[in-house]
């Protein structure tokens, strides 16, 4: 199979789809990689480590999607790029289609096999979105952190307190991954922290994981809204799989907040879980303060520290990838894990929760691709 690496082009997206040791594993078994110029300088690889490994380096985008069967690429495509797939082309990235209307109706016209990296789904777990999910998670509290000071526009609170000064209280909603990592890093940093989930035996599971010194309460509009009014640091850590994150903060909430305090909304990759979030930023201007509260809503978090990111990604991504370019679409048919990953099937809109999200008409995937695979 002919497989292309195009360079990401969202606003400093320093990641990418495959690494020099994936090129290697790729070209081993027969498979033919194109790399983009530059893909993967954001990461530290030069043109040259790709070269050495196998690929072959081209200048041209479009000549690079021109020729590749499969797209391999981090983040979801951006317009400058809807009119580059062609016809039965094969796409395995980030999507988050539930949050963009205008994407998901593109890669249907363009007639693409559409599998997103966060619905591919093992045993109830999602392999390929939770190293991402690790990251944003860890990096959410060090973002709120430096937000929190005051030349940033924050508050001016150190989250770990002193001796004889409280700590910054931490208010983190949804108790997966996401909710998990951000946590354990502000408990290092020394914040009091509290999770709240809709789930009693996740609660229980965080509860046992740090012996009590995490503060659990079950997730309902009455509890989120007192957590939400103490909170100096909010952390958004809400997922329903492959769907639009539910609005869990009003805007009403965030009316109650400290002046200066900061909301760091990691669900905004599928529309965010705070009301007013109403934008996504880059990592160029991240925040903007509304109703007096510093708001971060970058939707490539991950894309700040690349280097640990596309390791991460990609020892994730590899192994699904080696059989996409083995089987090309059929790899679909007997892998329920890509199955459930595939999202667009040749002009057919085959997950339900975007479907739903959108008032789209959904196509399962087995009527689909009922032409063959």
């Amino acid at each position: 199979m002919i497989i292309g690496v195009p360079k990401e082009i969202k606003t400093l997206e320093g990641r990418v789809a495959i690494t020099p040791g994936g090129v290697i594993t790729l070209t081993g078994a027969g498979h033919r990689v194109l790399v983009e110029k530059g893909a993967g300088l954001g990461s530290g690889f030069e043109d040259a480590d790709f070269a050495s490994a196998g690929a072959v380096i081209v200048q041209d985008k479009k000549a690079l999607f021109d020729e590749a069967e499969m797209i391999l690429k981090v983040k979801e495509p951006l317009p400058e790029e809807y009119g580059l797939f062609h016809e039965g082309q094969m796409l395995f990235t980030y999507l988050h289609l539930a949050a963009d209307r205008d994407l998901t109706v593109a890669l249907m016209k363009a007639g693409i096999i559409g599998i997103a990296y966060e619905t591919v789904e093992v045993n109830g777990q999602l392999p390929l979105l939770t190293p991402m999910s690790e990251i944003a998670g860890r990096m959410a509290t060090q973002i709120g952190a430096h937000f929190l000071e005051k030349p940033q526009g924050g508050r001016g609170v150190l989250l770990g307190g002193v001796p004889g000064v409280p700590p910054a209280e931490v208010i983190v909603i949804g108790g997966g991954i996401v909710g998990k990592n951000a946590a354990r890093v502000a408990l290092g940093m020394g914040a009091a922290v509290c999770i709240l989930d809709i789930n009693p035996d996740r609660l229980r599971e965080i509860d046992d994981l740090w012996a009590g010194r995490v503060m659990t309460l079950a997730s309902n509009t009455l509890n989120i809204a007192a957590a939400v009014a103490r909170a100096d640091l909010l952390v958004g850590a809400v997922l329903i799989p492959g769907a639009k994150a539910p609005k869990l903060v009003t805007e009403e909430m965030v009316r109650t907040m400290k002046p200066g305090s900061v909301i760091v909304d990691v669900a905004i990759d599928q529309g965010g879980c705070v009301e007013t979030i109403d934008r996504v930023t880059t990592h160029r201007d991240p925040v903007y303060v509304k109703h007096g509260v510093v708001h971060y809503s970058v939707a490539n978090m991950p894309g700040a520290v690349p280097r640990t990111s596309t390791f991460a990604l990609t020892n994730a991504t590899l192994p699904y990838v080696v059989r996409l370019a083995s089987l090309g679409p059929a790899a679909v048919r007997d892998h329920p894990a890509l199955a459930k990953g595939v999202n667009v099937w040749r002009g057919k809109l085959t997950y339900e929760a975007v479907a739903v999200a959108h008032g789209l008409e959904h196509t399962p995937l087995g009527e689909a691709a009922a032409s063959g695979f």
